[in-house]
């Protein structure tokens, strides 16, 4: 394999492709935040937070790229000085040669993102989204001549339609009767000017991610015979298999609340952790979320989970959370995220890997959880 040198965008890509953009919350601001994007990298830092110690750190172990979870900028900047303390990173980032990348809460629901590394670490059995993502989905509907549909599906199946769950080249195809007549200075694949035309077509329906829609309707119109394609797209409500916020899922056995807060300080490297619920109470079905999860506290009631484990919990949503028969465990924002880094990383090496391009990966290892406790 040829090695090559990557660059912003290249990672840039790489990232949105695990974790689509679209995926992230509207309030959000994820991708590039600093930087030039034809720039290229030879080394990664990856970090929880983008301030100016991990700036610093990676400027000193010379990193072109910094890749955080948290963003750096959420509202417009006013200004650009030293003296904000936002625009005192920019201005670091930008005079040290950093771009900043952030993976935030598209990074949160995706699959294969922060809460089913949570769900592994915890070894919960069965996972699943805890709040399952809705939308983003279209149904692509076209009519296409018979002779010529396995051509169109395939174009189409390349481009990243017809993926449902574990399945994909997902299909269904209606035989029919489609009529038209072409107008003057048409040049018609079938039939003649003015005159109207009778032919067998193909109904041929599939699903398309919203964040491939543009590239699968690129390879429709090359793919397909007509001068003019008819095609209509439906707007769904249907959940995006394997995403959505927290995962739900069974410990291997159950085990009492204090044994499981006991395994939070091992699997998320946290010193304490916060209970809300009887210590001894025996606990199976769990439900996760890394960060502030306190807004999913009658969800993971509804979905059945004895336990929810989070960080940020106020005073009364854990007063929420005992009228409701559900118990807490918050290990703290910081705990519940941190993973992130280390699995991000080990993900970002992999896949550089795969594309033959010549990066090292570093982990920030300077950061702390701003709480002390004492």
């Amino acid at each position: 394999m040829t090695v090559r040198t990557a660059r912003v965008q290249d990672l840039l890509g790489l990232l949105h492709g695990l974790y689509p953009s679209d995926l992230a919350e509207e309030w959000d601001t994820v991708g590039l935040q600093v930087g030039d994007p034809s720039a290229t990298v030879e080394r990664i830092l990856v970090a929880l937070d983008p301030g100016g110690a991990a700036v610093a750190a990676a400027s000193g172990q010379g990193a072109q790229l910094l890749v955080t979870h948290h963003p750096l900028l959420f509202k417009p900047l006013r200004r650009l000085t030293p003296e904000d303390p936002v625009g005192r990173v920019v201005w670091q980032a930008v005079r040290s040669g950093v771009a900043i990348v952030s993976a935030h809460t598209n990074l949160d629901v995706a699959a294969d993102g922060l809460n089913d590394w949570l769900a592994a670490r915890l070894e919960l059995t069965a996972a699943e989204p805890l709040q399952p993502t809705a939308g983003h989905l279209f149904k692509l509907v076209v009519f296409v001549p018979a002779d010529h549909v396995e051509a169109v599906a395939e174009a189409l199946f390349a481009a990243g339609a017809g993926h449902i769950g574990g399945y994909d080249q997902c299909s269904f195809r209606t035989a029919g009767v489609g009529t038209f007549r072409p107008g003057p200075g048409t040049t018609p694949f079938i039939g003649e000017a003015g005159r109207r035309e009778r032919v067998e077509e193909i109904r041929l329906e599939t699903v398309v991610p919203q964040r491939r829609l543009s590239r699968v309707l690129e390879k429709l119109i090359k793919a397909h015979p007509y001068e003019e394609v008819a095609y209509d797209l439906v707007p769904l409500a249907n959940t995006l298999p394997g995403t959505g916020l927290g995962r739900i899922g069974h410990l291997a056995e159950p085990v009492t609340l204090t044994a499981l807060a006991d395994r939070l300080k091992v699997v998320f490297d946290c010193r304490t952790v916060r209970l809300v619920g009887a210590s001894e109470r025996a606990v199976g079905k769990v439900a996760v979320c890394g960060g502030s999860g306190a807004g999913l506290i009658r969800e993971a009631k509804r979905r059945g989970a004895d336990v929810l484990v989070t960080g940020d919990i106020k005073y009364h949503e854990a007063r929420l959370a005992e009228d409701l028969g559900l118990a807490l465990l918050d290990a703290g924002h910081f705990a519940t995220e941190r993973p992130a880094v280390v699995e991000l990383a080990a993900r970002l090496g992999a896949e550089a890997a795969a594309r033959g391009w010549r990066l090292d990966i570093l982990i920030h290892d300077g950061e702390r959880d701003p709480f002390l406790v004492r």
